[in-house]
């Protein structure tokens, strides 16, 4: 009973804060929200497009100032790298890390009946790590989409050299095109053009997107870039070797992970698949000779 009086209080206390510290809107900020919401919503996918996660994050992002004036570098880097790059997604990611224990230890309290405690500790452990255990994932994916698009798009940005576009028209183009059928790839190179508009030289522009993706392709093509730019070397042609470089890359590691299937379905074939045969075929066997003996005797 105590447990579940714990646990309610704590989620009660939880949604009375989240409720407490929600900023009302104002007629200007409502005017100003709507006014920009096609430009904020162009390329956006459809959840982010139902939520608002600047209102969302303001309560926790209160929190999070009575400990420390800015968030973590090392959490706003993570979710850079798993393409969330407003600051209020890191409180966001914060106040998830307080919700989940909450609600999860909530349940425990209130249907667990036997072993309360351990259970409850363990609820509140898992419901802490759990939006780690997502971002980690989410980094691999975008990582994955990112290294299996790179291809394509190169082969794409080498067509539009060849036909009379330079370099930073090229990537314009190719980051337009690329927005349905890769839109990592076509996000990333939006932004290379976004700060060589604000201001920032093409170099830095392609050395912070190599930093952004953290991908050792991405920093091998960068790093070409910038000998064909210093040395003066064609573009279109470094670009569609390196394009060939990275498919056999791929199809190597293909025929690797087929090479690794034998192995992996040892395990299955020995614990799963080789007793049951092995039921199926001696089976009506040993039910015969029992019989049999089951006569003798």
């Amino acid at each position: 009973m105590t447990f579940i009086i714990l646990g309610v209080c704590l989620f009660i206390g939880f949604v009375f804060v989240f409720l407490l510290l929600t900023p009302r809107a104002t007629a200007a900020g409502t005017l100003l929200h709507e006014v920009t919401r096609p430009i904020r919503q162009s390329g956006s996918p459809a959840w982010q497009q139902a939520l608002d996660v600047d209102y969302l994050a303001k309560p926790f992002t209160l929190i999070r100032r009575l400990f420390a004036p800015e968030p973590d570098p090392k959490l706003v880097r993570r979710l850079l790298l798993a393409g969330y790059r407003k600051p209020a997604y890191a409180d966001l990611f914060l106040g998830a890390r307080l919700a989940i224990p909450a609600a999860l230890g909530l349940l425990i309290a209130l249907f667990a009946s036997s072993n309360a405690i351990m259970y409850f500790i363990l609820a509140v452990g898992i419901g802490f790590f759990l939006p780690d255990f997502w971002l980690n994932r989410a980094i691999n994916k975008r990582r994955d989409r990112i290294r299996l698009s790179l291809p394509d798009g190169l082969d794409f940005l080498a067509i539009c050299l060849e036909a009379g576009l330079g370099l930073d028209q090229g990537i314009i183009r190719l980051g337009q095109e690329l927005g349905v059928s890769h839109p990592e790839l076509s996000d990333e190179l939006l932004q290379i053009n976004f700060e060589q508009r604000a201001g920032v030289p093409r170099l830095a522009a392609w050395k912070t997107f190599s930093d952004r993706v953290d991908l050792e392709n991405v920093r091998s093509f960068v790093a070409m870039l910038i000998q064909t730019d210093r040395f003066g070397t064609p573009i279109s042609k470094s670009l569609a070797v390196f394009s060939d470089a990275l498919r056999v890359e791929r199809r190597q590691k293909a025929e690797e992970m087929a090479a690794k299937t034998t192995i992996k379905l040892l395990f299955p074939l020995a614990l799963f698949i080789a007793p049951a045969m092995g039921i199926v075929l001696l089976g009506p066997a040993m039910i015969s000779i029992v019989k049999s003996f089951q006569h003798i005797f």
